[in-house]
């Protein structure tokens, strides 16, 4: 079969007449029986979706080469910031041969050993890591294993000194966080409703906070919030490092808020923590660290870009937060730690910022916030996992990497200012002359948009296939980091763009409010401008232009391609939402109205249904090519969105291009194995190369 020709038939896919009347909108949804994935008709049709996949991957003549360079650009493996307590280090670290980070412990001494390592718990690469908490005291872990991508983990808590699991297996922990108490004997975290509590499937979406000792049945643990709280409500518990004071931060789904409550637990028992509010009803979000006697608040309360006050604990009305860390105009605060060790003669903060994407790293005077010092970092990229000591130091560590530099930690001296490396991935790649620039265009509305552009040094001029990647949304930053895929690309003779699309957090909380909710057409438009202005600098040609983006990325390049279906000639679309009108029905969906609006409001639908890919298929259009991927144990965006679009995308498409669903099993949305990823990046660019080609 040629690449060049879709087949004369997909496999059949029923359409109903199903019309519903929304709200005054006459909504159809032709393919509402491919949301039911036990369906035996839903099999059948998805077997036979699998079988013309392989049909036309035998047909990429590139796949082969692209997956031999692809496991070249992944063996060089991984390496995570420390995390420190008690003296001892706690990190992550992948070796080229294994499938998933295997975490370490640093004692003090210096000496290394493995404390969990996934690959050993489950050869077949299907347990993930999910996360791992150490006590205070460095002594004890707390750990989460989930298995086939679901992200249902399992809480265990290990002897560090012995590796004994002394505590577990607790269920219903998935979006968890673990606050311990000093000693070890006891740990504030939230939690899930059992099965059966709540009517249907919705036990999952009501969670409360409680206090847990080690020792004991979980299903007897101390309620101590959100006994009476609505669904979809997360709690992100903390505790001080002296214990005195605890801290729960409340949000709706993923709303860009929070309520923050606080206890002194040295003037109420354990078991009944006196909360009260730090934040309440106000329309911020702000997180809270305490160190000595002040509390440190990282907030976007009247800062749209961040700034970082301080105030007394005891008295922590808004009024009397002091401004320590001023928000920035042109740059967006991302984190800070306290460096305070009896070598300096000043205590300092070490504070990082993205301008436009970019990472920056500064020293503050602890006492005034002055800056006092830039500090110079290893290129124009990004940081990551900034940490310290928290009993108090000279030091900290961060992780830096750009699109062609993976990840690598640094060591900050503060007595010296500067910085050294402290771990390197263990493996090694040979990459070709790349180079990456960052340009600005206009979108539709006057905006100023940036976007990262990779490609080969010195490459002839003109038009050259290339993939424009973007996000946009939920207040994430694409910033760069080592990416196998963009290398491979751009090795290959190819342009590889990353957009920083509004709805997202590059400019800061304004940049992400922009981009959703009623707004949600700006990110479209910033990213068809992107596309222009690919085509207009002669990069590339609408022929040879390919979009690709996932989970909400998905959402964002199936509105580019019915929007402009003649702008694209490819399009990847990965753990897509694609349905907005039944998107709270599945899934973690009901978690995200906040970011683009609920059905049951009559205004807000208009909103969804503006621009909601699976209501804007036409019949009779030419279509790009289109690779749907999909993963079967996806518990936060259910496969049916990428169903329903593909059977829509496949009855009206009037082109030669074809539009494929590649469906995979035992994997998730997020964690996933290096060998199944490097099989599914693959399939990936080997079917943009196909449809890049000039025609």
């Amino acid at each position: 079969m040629s690449t060049d020709r879709a087949p004369s038939t997909y496999p059949p896919a029923a359409r109903s007449n199903l019309v519903e009347e929304v709200h005054g909108h006459r909504i159809a949804d032709p393919y509402r029986w491919l949301e039911d994935a036990a369906d035996p008709a839903v099999e059948d049709w998805s077997r036979a979706q699998d079988a013309l996949l392989a049909e036309h991957r035998a047909d990429w003549a590139e796949r082969a080469a692209l997956r031999a360079r692809l496991a070249e650009l992944m063996a060089v493996g991984a390496v995570g910031t420390p995390v420190w307590r008690g003296g001892r280090g706690f990190y992550l670290r992948r070796a080229p041969e294994q499938d998933h980070a295997v975490l370490w412990l640093v004692e003090p001494d210096g000496a290394e050993r493995v404390l969990i390592d996934p690959n050993a718990v489950d050869p077949s690469g299907a347990t993930t890591l999910d996360f791992h908490y150490p006590s205070r005291e460095g002594t004890l872990l707390a750990y989460a294993l989930s298995v086939g991508g679901t992200e249902e983990p399992l809480l265990r808590v290990m002897d560090v000194a012995t590796g004994e699991v002394v505590d577990g297996p607790i269920d219903r922990m998935r979006h968890t966080g673990i606050a311990w108490l000093p000693g070890g004997h006891a740990f504030y975290y939230s939690r899930f409703l059992a099965p059966g509590s709540v009517p249907g499937d919705d036990h999952k979406l009501h969670r409360r906070v409680y206090l847990h000792r080690l020792g004991t049945d979980p299903d007897t643990d101390v309620l101590i919030m959100g006994g009476d709280s609505p669904r979809g409500r997360y709690f992100w518990p903390s505790v001080s490092r002296d214990g005195r004071w605890l801290t729960v931060s409340e949000t709706q789904g993923t709303d860009p808020r929070n309520d923050l409550w606080l206890a002194d637990l040295s003037a109420s028992t354990l078991d009944a923590p006196a909360l009260r509010p730090l934040q309440q009803g106000v329309d911020a979000l702000t997180y809270a660290e305490f160190r000595g006697d002040r509390v440190y608040l990282q907030t976007n309360r009247d800062a749209p870009r961040w700034r970082l006050c301080v105030a007394d604990p005891a008295e922590p009305a808004y009024e009397n937060w002091r401004e320590l860390i001023p928000e920035d105009p042109g740059a967006v605060l991302e984190d800070y730690v306290v460096l305070d060790g009896p070598p300096l003669e000043t205590p300092v903060l070490l504070v990082a910022t993205t301008r436009h994407a970019l990472s920056e790293l500064t020293v503050h005077e602890l006492a005034t916030g002055e800056e006092v010092a830039k500090v110079a970092l290893p290129g124009v990229g990004s940081l990551n996992g900034l940490t310290a000591h928290p009993d108090g130091g000279h030091e900290a560590w961060f992780g830096y990497g750009d699109y062609t530099t993976p990840g690598t930690v640094h060591r900050f001296d503060a007595r010296f200012r500067t910085v050294t490396r402290w771990a390197a991935p263990p493996g090694a790649a040979e990459l070709g002359d790349l180079v990456t620039e960052q340009v600005t265009y206009t979108s539709a509305d006057g905006t100023d948009v940036r976007m990262f552009v990779v490609s080969r040094a010195g490459a002839p001029a003109g038009p050259r296939p290339t993939v424009l990647y973007g996000y946009g949304g939920f207040n994430i930053s694409l910033t760069p980091w080592y990416s196998a895929m963009a290398i491979a690309w751009a090795e290959a003779g190819g342009v590889w763009a990353v957009a920083n699309l509004r709805g997202g957090g590059e400019e800061g909380e304004q940049w992400h409010r922009d981009g959703m909710l009623a707004r949600k057409q700006n990110v479209f438009d910033d990213f068809h401008a992107a596309a222009d202005w690919l085509v207009a600098s002669g990069t590339t040609t609408p022929a040879q232009l390919a979009i690709m983006g996932g989970s909400n990325g998905g959402l964002l390049v199936g509105a580019a391609l019915t929007q402009r279906p003649a702008a694209y000639a490819a399009v990847v679309c990965s753990a897509p939402l694609l349905d907005m009108v039944r998107y709270e029905l599945f899934g973690l969906g009901t978690t995200w109205s906040g970011e683009y609006g609920t059905a049951s409001d009559p205004e807000q639908l208009g909103w969804l249904l503006s621009y909601s890919p699976y209501h804007h298929v036409l019949a009779g259009t030419n279509y790009p090519a289109v690779l749907f991927t999909v993963f079967d144990g996806d518990s936060r965006v259910d496969p049916l969105h990428a169903r329903k679009l593909a059977a829509a995308l496949q009855h009206a498409t009037s082109g030669d291009r074809p539009v494929l669903l590649r469906r995979e099993g035992d994997v998730g949305h997020g964690n996933r194995s290096v060998s199944r990823s490097l099989d599914l990046y693959a399939d990936e660019l080997a079917f943009l190369r196909a449809y890049t080609r000039q025609r």
